[in-house]
């Protein structure tokens, strides 16, 4: 049985996607290393209470322009070592998959392309794209 998909975006959707999505990242190869390694591998613990919080107004913010989300969301990816475009693809993917299973077709076309467009920012500003000849 399936459940039923979200058409109307709240803080409780987003607060289970936040949830579902960190869920999935701690069972990814590529991706559970990075937060296992800053948060550790039990999301009941302070640490990812408050990085799931932080989450919640972020996506809050980015979503329905709410929330209480207060900083640079860039500045946490700067020193993380060998990030890579294709981890940002992972990461869209895995966000994406998570999305499919919780809300309507429209919504997750309208998150995803925010996810998307902060994904390609993120690589940019990082500048993790060889291809990107600035000067």
């Amino acid at each position: 049985m399936s459940q039923e998909l979200i058409e109307t975006i709240d803080r409780g959707s987003i607060e289970k996607l936040v949830r579902s999505f960190y869920a999935k990242v701690l069972e990814d190869k590529e991706l559970a290393p990075f937060f296992l390694n800053a948060l550790g591998d039990d999301m009941n613990n302070d640490k990812w209470y408050e990085h799931l919080i932080t989450l919640d107004n972020f996506w809050l913010g980015m979503i329905l322009e709410e929330g209480r989300y207060m900083g640079d969301p860039l500045l946490p990816h700067v020193f993380l070592p060998n990030l890579t475009p294709e981890l940002f693809d992972q990461w869209l993917k895995v966000f994406r998959e998570t999305l499919e299973e919780i809300y309507t077709p429209s919504n997750v076309r309208n998150i995803h392309g925010k996810a998307k467009a902060l994904s390609t920012r993120f690589i940019k500003d990082l500048e993790l794209d060889e291809n990107d000849d600035d000067w």
